[in-house]
């Protein structure tokens, strides 16, 4: 293992249990916070896991989101393998990558090694998850059975963030990027594009944001709060936080001059 790239609490257990994703490729979890940590050997030792392929980044295991009605089925985020998922608790693992590109592969749909950036679901409709992948945006309506693309409207098929509204699980965001060898917004136009049908229709909001700024965006680096009107939070490689206190309609910069962003995160003080 070289370095742990994400932490994710498993729904509706003690908040000592946590999921860890690691490179290379793997999964860990704990059910003391952290002082003591286990293979989730299902997935580790997987029969696809010797024909993993790195990513640009390396072959990491990135993203992991356990749905919130069954706490049993657990999502990975693998580049460059795809989509993984679990309905025994991590004891068994399958592809769940039907209909996502990869166009940088001989076969251009295979059962993996698909390069997913980044995947999201709403705890309001979880058999619902978006993802965007190296190869295009897209949506599965059956826990990730199947994908359908959503790309159409958007500037560039490549970027990495991604998120959803608190309330609305209909309505979602991204930032383009011009793609894997200019990872900069399309234009230099900094630019959050929303899509309030699932990904039918996009718009690009950037009353607030800069242009002429060749700005980059990562897989962590935008989040949403759960006010009424839901903020929306984009941080950016050079240091700045952007923000909208209203759903993406108008922007701000909240932080200048910090280092590098590579997650932005958001919690309710009390």
């Amino acid at each position: 293992m070289r370095k742990a790239w994400h932490l994710a609490l498993k729904a509706g257990s003690s908040p000592g249990h946590l999921y860890a994703g690691v490179e290379r490729a793997g999964l860990f979890t704990t059910e003391d916070y952290g002082a003591n940590w286990a293979p989730v050997t299902g997935l580790n030792d997987h029969a696809h896991s010797e024909d993993w392929t790195p990513g640009g980044g390396g072959l990491i295991l990135h993203t992991i989101a356990v749905d919130p009605e069954n706490s049993d089925r657990i999502y990975v985020g693998i580049s460059a393998a795809g989509v993984y998922r679990s309905d025994d608790g991590g004891k068994t693992w399958a592809a769940k990558n039907v209909g996502v590109r990869a166009d940088f592969l001989e076969e251009k749909f295979p059962e993996f090694g698909q390069c997913v950036h980044k995947f999201a679901l709403h705890p309001a409709r979880p058999e619902v998850l978006y993802q965007q992948n190296h190869c295009g945006v897209y949506r599965s309506e059956d826990r990730g059975d199947n994908w359908v693309e959503i790309t159409e409207g958007l500037p560039s098929e490549f970027g990495f963030p991604f998120a959803i509204h608190a309330h609305d699980p209909d309505t979602i965001y991204v930032v383009p990027l011009v793609g894997s060898e200019n990872r900069v917004v399309p234009e230099g136009k900094m630019t959050v594009w929303r899509s309030r049908d699932k990904g039918n229709r996009w718009e690009p909001l950037t009353s607030g944001l800069p242009e002429g700024a060749y700005l980059t965006v990562l897989r962590e680096g935008m989040a949403v709060d759960d006010c009424e009107s839901s903020g929306v939070y984009v941080g950016t490689q050079t240091g700045q936080i952007f923000f909208s206190p209203d759903e993406g309609e108008n922007w701000e910069v909240l932080a200048d001059f910090l280092p590098p962003i590579y997650s932005v995160s958001i919690g309710r003080v009390t």
